[in-house]
């Protein structure tokens, strides 16, 4: 099955960056990855599309995310540099593509595929990507999960207790956030990221207070020396974690103010509810008009 696997999942707002642009026709062949050590078992690898989070030891190789298919190869030889051991295990953070593009080509290396119910109910069918309009085309046999979930699932492998954790809907409405508790480490996929304000595919189950309701269980979870892998950006702390909630807290209670005043949409993009967070263009304009879809 032909996918196209070109993004264009992003705007730049006055130098803010408010989705992480990866350009309508990118050269994959250009992109590098990045290794990052996290624990003595626990690394990062990042190239384009989301971080992702790799688990080795002697029970085999469990990552978190798989960005795009072009890239597996080149994936698969950061990883070979690590362990040898074959990718037995791939959770998806949640179901947009520049976390699972390449998820036909592991299934079909053998991997297995882990998600949220509500992700492979949508990978089983094409979606739209709400914030850029593009065809996600239903994914292949081979490509979607094999272990689905609704709350929660534990595994135990690499000397890791893995908790696999749904809060509920935030960025989508099947994300889920992968908790190495044994190495104090988690994989937050896009409720928690680094680049501005987060995209919420409300169209596709994304809900704001359900985001700030996500990272505050999220928070709850962890502790102030977890190290938390974020689904774009940095390595990052709780404290970290606690003022992006806090921002979306802010600019939330807000736009609700400026509702419950009666303020039409037009409005409150006027009014400027992102001030202090996100300078004014285009882009903050698009995310408060859905974020005030969402609030109404």
């Amino acid at each position: 099955m032909k996918r196209t696997t070109s993004a264009v999942l992003g705007l730049l707002v006055c130098g803010l960056l408010v989705y992480p642009a990866l350009g309508s026709a990118q050269n994959f062949d250009n992109v590098q990855i990045r290794t990052l050590q996290v624990t003595e078992s626990i690394y990062v690898l990042q190239g384009s599309g989301g971080n992702i989070g790799v688990s080795i030891g002697d029970d085999g190789t469990f990552i978190v995310d798989d960005q795009f298919a072009p890239l597996t190869d080149k994936i698969v030889a950061a990883i070979a540099e690590l362990t040898d051991k074959p990718v037995e295990f791939v959770v998806n953070s949640h179901w947009h593509y520049d976390h699972t593009d390449g998820n036909e080509n592991f299934g079909r290396a053998g991997a297995r595929i882990i998600a949220h119910e509500n992700s492979r109910r949508r990978m089983e069918t094409s979606q739209i990507i709400s914030l850029n309009g593009r065809l996600q085309e239903a994914y292949s046999k081979e490509g979607l999960p094999k272990i689905t979930f609704g709350e929660s699932v534990r595994f135990h492998y690499n000397d890791n207790a893995i908790d696999i954790v749904h809060f509920g809907p935030a960025h989508t409405d099947g994300d889920a956030v992968v908790f190495f508790r044994d190495a104090n480490v988690i994989h937050t996929g896009d409720v928690f990221v680094r680049y501005g304000l987060p995209f919420i595919d409300g169209p596709n189950g994304g809900q704001l207070s359900g985001m700030i309701d996500v990272l505050w269980g999220v928070a709850g979870l962890i502790s102030d020396n977890t190290t938390i892998i974020p689904g774009h950006g940095q390595l990052s702390t709780r404290t970290d974690l606690l003022e992006y909630r806090s921002m979306l807290v802010t600019i939330r209670d807000r736009m609700l103010g400026q509702i419950a005043e009666g303020m039409s949409e037009d409005e409150v993009v006027a009014a400027n509810p992102t001030q202090g967070f996100a300078p004014p263009g285009a882009g903050t304009e698009r995310w408060v008009r859905a974020a005030y879809v969402d609030l109404r």
